[in-house]
C-alpha cells in the first residue's frame, strides 16, 4: 500500500517534493488544507452575494473588458471560457513527470486557503494526480513571470472533461476515461478559472525537477571521485 503525504499549509521543502516522488507516495489533503479552502470559498462566495461592486476577474471580463460586468448566472461560463480560450500551447509534449509535478504545486497553492476555489476542484487534482492521470501540456505557451496561463490551462482541462491525458503512453482524450473513475466534469464557480492559471507552476515544476536531478548528479559525481581515488 502506498504511503501517503498529507497536503498542509507548511511550506514545501525540496526534500519533501523528493519524498513524495521517489517513494511514489499519494497525496490526500488535510483537515486543515480542507478548512483552509473551504473557509475561503465561502468568503468569497458571501462577497460576490452582498456586493454588487464589480470584482476584477470575478464578475468582470478580462484585460481592456475590466469594466465589462458579467451578470451572475454567467459567472461559471465566464471561468470555464477562460480556461478553453488559454489552453492554446503548442511545440513538444512537457514530460510527464513535469506535469505530475505541476499537479503538485498546483494543489499544494490552492491548499493554503486563499485562492477562493471549490474543494471538489482541488479533490479532483488529488484524484488525478493519484490515479497517474496526467494532462497533456505543450513546451511553449508560457508568459512567464506573468502567469504560466497555457501550460496551466492545458493542466486544467481534464477538470471540465476536455483536452487529452496520457494513458501509459498514449494520449487518449479526457472523456474517454471519466466514467472509468466515475467522474463527473466540474463546474468551475467564480474565481476558480482565474485561480487554476494564474500561478508559475509550469516553470517551478521544471526547477524543481532539474534541482532534484543536480543534486543526485552531484551526489553521483562526488561518490565516482572518492570512489576513484581510492582505486
Amino acid at each position: 500500500m502506498s504511503e501517503i503525504h498529507h497536503i498542509s499549509s507548511s511550506p514545501v521543502e525540496l526534500s519533501v517534493i523528493k519524498d513524495i516522488v521517489d517513494n511514489q507516495k499519494q497525496l490526500a489533503l488535510s483537515k486543515e488544507a480542507i478548512d483552509n479552502i473551504n473557509n475561503s470559498y465561502e468568503f468569497l462566495s458571501k462577497k460576490i452575494k452582498n456586493n454588487d461592486t464589480p470584482i476584477y476577474g470575478i464578475n468582470t471580463g478580462f484585460g481592456s473588458l475590466c469594466n465589462v460586468k458579467i451578470s451572475s448566472e454567467n459567472l461559471s461560463k465566464l471561468q470555464e471560457n477562460l480556461v478553453t480560450s488559454h489552453a492554446c500551447g503548442t511545440g513538444e509534449y512537457v514530460p510527464k513527470a513535469i506535469v505530475k509535478l505541476m499537479l503538485l504545486l498546483k494543489i499544494q497553492s490552492l491548499s493554503y486557503g486563499y485562492s477562493g476555489v471549490q474543494l471538489v476542484t482541488v479533490a479532483r487534482l488529488v484524484a488525478m494526480y493519484n490515479a497517474n492521470v496526467i494532462p497533456v501540456v505543450y513546451t511553449q505557451g508560457s508568459l512567464g513571470a506573468s502567469g504560466d496561463l497555457s501550460p496551466l490551462a492545458h493542466m486544467s482541462l481534464p477538470l471540465l472533461g476536455k483536452g487529452d491525458v496520457w494513458l501509459d503512453d498514449a494520449i487518449v482524450p479526457t472523456s474517454s476515461i471519466m466514467q472509468e473513475h466515475n467522474w463527473s466534469p466540474i463546474t468551475l464557480m467564480a474565481k476558480e478559472g482565474l485561480a487554476l492559471l494564474n500561478g508559475t507552476q509550469f516553470m517551478s515544476a521544471y526547477g524543481v525537477y532539474m534541482l532534484l536531478k543536480s543534486y543526485k548528479y552531484s551526489y553521483l559525481a562526488d561518490v565516482i571521485s572518492a570512489v576513484s581515488i581510492d582505486a
